[in-house]
């Protein structure tokens, strides 16, 4: 019972990690991005815009410009990810569910704004006053192509307004600051050149299939993938942790199970003589093993149908009360993720077990006792 219940609760468990991660990560990772594969940069008169939204399946694009920077608030600096996109990508990042500050857009009355990472501004020394309704800080970006000399200024510098501070990530939230399209290229002087295009993907359409369709019209210059595939080392190490945890807990089942041998085997010796008065009256050793076999299905059943109700039950309770939160969440809960084809994969690797558990016993000992009769 407590075995089938863990497995329940575990798997659950890690269910829910892998919605959180997936969650992190995807709504910030575009469903697809498209990259060059023989340079940083390419014009974006390079790709047939029109030809891309109208691919089925994709809901909307966005150009990006991404470069390395520093920012400078009063008296501290630090390097970061500035990233130009257009409006667009507010959008399909779901911008505003992962605003902790300010407000989320990117230009308001002809003025340019920039969503900074929460942590990112915390380096800054910085914050969004709620009066004042932005920060101010300074970008400076390294001069493209340009010849460091003694006394030059690799950098250009702009000013950049702080609409808003988000919070996606560690990643993100540590390094990234998201700005307009039109600053972005101002800032790095790029004309027409762009680093990257996020793709939207419809709901209802596999992100691989669109991403091979697009692959197909672009050709070998660019590379297409999508957010599971720039994060697949995460995503891979999460469901590797599921699958060892599941093979532990089965190894434990096991060392458990070795109860519904001890309990079958005095349950034997204590019923010995019962058994040689009925096959006194002509019971056969079918009848006998079936006894025996069947009272260990009926053992390791109870376990089975009581350990569902109390992980399911324990499962429940979490979503609904949130009896266990995370370390250094600000209160949330733990996260829990209901699977229907989680519970009958335990149910059949639990069945099969007992099944055996109560089979081979059973069956060496009838064999050693009663090896005279017959099947």
């Amino acid at each position: 019972m407590f075995i089938t219940a863990a497995l329940i609760i575990l798997l659950s468990a890690f269910n829910g990690i892998e919605g959180m991660i997936e969650k992190l990560y995807s709504d910030f990772d575009s469903d697809i991005t498209i990259r060059s594969e023989v340079a940083k940069t390419f014009p974006e008169s390079q790709i047939d815009f029109k030809v891309l939204s109208t691919i089925e399946g994709v809901e909307n694009s966005s150009k990006a410009i991404e470069e390395i920077v520093v920012l400078n608030h009063e008296k501290k600096r630090v390097n970061a990810v500035m990233v130009g996109v257009e409006e667009s990508f507010l959008g399909f990042s779901k911008m505003d569910k992962h605003l902790v500050e300010g407000a989320g857009f990117l230009t308001k009355n002809d003025t340019e704004y920039g969503i900074i990472g929460a942590s990112l501004l915390d380096k800054l020394g910085g914050f969004i006053p709620e009066r004042v309704g932005y920060e101010e800080i300074t970008v400076f970006a390294p001069k493209r192509d340009a010849k460091v000399r003694v006394g030059s200024n690799p950098f250009t510098t702009r000013r950049l307004s702080l609409a808003g501070r988000m919070n996606f990530n560690r990643e993100v939230n540590a390094e990234k600051l998201i700005v307009p399209l039109s600053y972005a290229r101002d800032v790095l002087n790029y004309s027409e050149d762009i680093t990257a295009i996020y793709v939207d993907v419809k709901e209802g359409f596999e992100n691989q299939s669109v991403k091979e369709t697009i692959q197909q019209k672009l050709g070998n210059d660019f590379s297409v993938k999508t957010n599971y595939e720039k994060n697949e080392l995460i995503f891979k190490t999460s469901q590797s942790e599921k699958l060892i945890v599941l093979i532990i807990l089965l190894f434990i089942f096991i060392l458990a199970a070795f109860n519904l041998v001890a309990s079958l085997t005095m349950l034997f010796v204590e019923k010995k003589e019962n058994v040689d008065t009925m096959i006194s009256f002509g019971a056969d050793k079918k009848t006998v093993f079936q006894i025996f076999f069947f009272e260990g299905i009926l053992i390791a059943g109870k376990g089975i149908v009581f350990g569902l109700v109390l992980g399911y039950a324990i499962c429940l309770a979490q979503l609904k009360w949130a009896i266990l939160t995370m370390p250094n969440s600000g209160g949330e809960a733990f996260p829990i993720k209901l699977s229907l084809a989680d519970g009958l994969l335990i149910v059949v690797l639990v069945s099969l077990l007992s099944f055996l558990f109560s089979y081979l016993p059973v069956r060496f000992l009838i064999k050693k006792n009663f090896g005279y009769l017959h099947f």
